[in-house]
């Protein structure tokens, strides 16, 4: 994190929610009690907020300034949710198009697939409010500035975000190697949105029952998967191919 991505003490942070900023983290003192804490745990209750009681040894490697036990990263960019975007797709005429991170926590392999995505068209990415790589500094530098302008839509949960992209006409595809279905022989050409699963255990148990159509990328060497931004662009671009092949576009 840049300096510029923290803002600390009880007044500061209280302020720069009611403000409008949107927080991508809080930090609060495990012990931290008072009036000044009580108001801001309100605030933090009221916006929805994910806040980490933490250490206090924790709090003094972000800043040795006076932080009153309380250290908030600012997001680099403003959070969407789906229930704004998904409507302005179909009113926009466009064939909609979205990536679900399912626990994706590495803020490169995050950005590096904003970068694919906002290169195939797509109208946003998901992400849940816990568990997952946000809009930092480090995902933005990654992503070559995609994250500035790609929609990020940050919800309570992915199984929500999913059980209502279903409910909007979407089909959803996962990534995965749970399935002998390999992932050129889904159709793409309408509302899709492709999930893909965290770094180490992929796609949670929960999630992928929610989904329509599990598919697989074919692995013929000694290494079991691939990078999930790697995979994520193998699955983004096929999105691509057979849009185009059918005269669809992208957008």
């Amino acid at each position: 994190m840049e300096k510029n991505d923290f803002i600390f003490g009880i007044r500061a942070v209280a302020e720069a929610i009611e403000a409008g900023k949107q927080i991508d983290k809080l930090l609060i003192k495990k012990d931290l009690h008072g009036p000044l804490a009580e108001e801001l745990m309100a605030l933090v209750r009221e916006h929805r907020i994910v806040a980490q009681r933490v250490p206090v040894e924790r709090l003094n490697r972000v800043t040795r300034k006076n932080h009153q036990g309380v250290v908030a990263y600012v997001a680099a960019v403003n959070y969407y949710t789906l229930e704004q975007l998904v409507p302005q797709f179909y009113e926009d005429g466009i064939t909609p198009f979205v990536v679900v991170l399912d626990g994706v926590t590495d803020v490169r392999n995050f950005g590096a697939i904003a970068r694919t995505a906002d290169c195939c068209g797509v109208g946003a990415i998901v992400i849940p409010e816990r568990g997952s790589a946000g809009v930092t500094a480090d995902a933005v530098k990654t992503s070559a500035g995609a994250l500035m302008s790609l929609p990020v839509c940050r919800e309570r949960s992915v199984a929500g975000a999913v059980r209502f992209l279903k409910e909007n006409g979407y089909q959803i595809v996962a990534a995965t190697e749970k399935t002998d279905n390999m992932y050129t022989a889904a159709n793409y050409e309408g509302p899709v949105a492709i999930v893909m699963g965290a770094e180490d255990v992929g796609i949670s148990p929960e999630v992928l029952a929610l989904c329509d159509t599990p598919v697989a990328i074919p692995m013929f060497g000694n290494i079991g998967s691939l990078n999930v931004s790697v995979a994520a662009g193998v699955m983004m671009y096929e999105v691509v191919r057979q849009r185009l092949k059918a005269g669809l576009g992208v957008e």
